[in-house]
């Protein structure tokens, strides 16, 4: 049976698609959302959500903006460093033991997608990082596939394979100590490190 999240998604990776094909690429593997394990627990709504506060935005289709950059004027480091821009937003949260993208960070990551695919000379790093629970084996795989997940998504927009790497630091570099839910999630992320060339 195929629930309303699925659905949004497919929606929103077909217009990502439509608008992907429309534009020049180098890029020509096709790349899809990694679901990741299936953990039970819904998406913990509002993390990595944004503010709208951009110069100017697509509709979505469902419900959400797709943020686009729009002044070409801007060098690639005056782009990252507006505190108002869509790409302020450099953490992916997620879910506990899942590398699942939320819709609310897919909309996010469209908009750093768009961003590498239109400055060559733009690279990121993706860290993956786990809570504590776990072995540390564990977390370091779980860290990967979250990283690889954000990574597909990145390739999926257009962004260059020579873009983008990815590293797993499992439960090595919490972003927050504690060992109660309040810093478990904020350490269940991916950080984008951008580098300029």
């Amino acid at each position: 049976m195929i629930n309303i999240i699925s659905i949004k998604k497919i929606y929103v990776l077909a217009f990502a698609a439509v608008f992907v094909t429309a534009c020049e690429t180098t890029q020509t593997e096709d790349i899809l959302v990694d679901s990741g394990p299936v953990d039970g627990m819904q998406t913990d709504g509002g993390l990595a959500g944004q503010d709208g506060s951009s110069t100017s935005s697509l509709d979505g289709g469902d419900g959400t903006d797709l943020i686009a950059i729009a002044d070409d004027n801007m060098t690639a480091q005056q782009k990252l460093d507006q505190v108002d821009s869509p790409l302020a937003n450099r953490t992916i949260y997620f879910d506990f033991d899942s590398a699942k993208i939320s819709d609310e960070s897919l909309a996010v990551l469209e908009a750093h997608g768009n961003f590498i695919s239109g400055n060559g000379d733009v690279s990121v790093r993706l860290e993956g990082h786990t809570d504590e629970r776990g072995s540390r084996e564990y977390n370091i795989a779980l860290g990967d596939r979250r990283a690889q997940s954000v990574r597909r998504v990145l390739l999926f927009q257009g962004a260059s394979v020579d873009q983008v790497d990815t590293v797993s630091y499992g439960e090595e570099q919490p972003a927050m100590l504690g060992h109660e839910e309040t810093a478990w999630s904020k350490n269940r992320r991916v950080e984008l490190i951008y580098s300029v060339n």
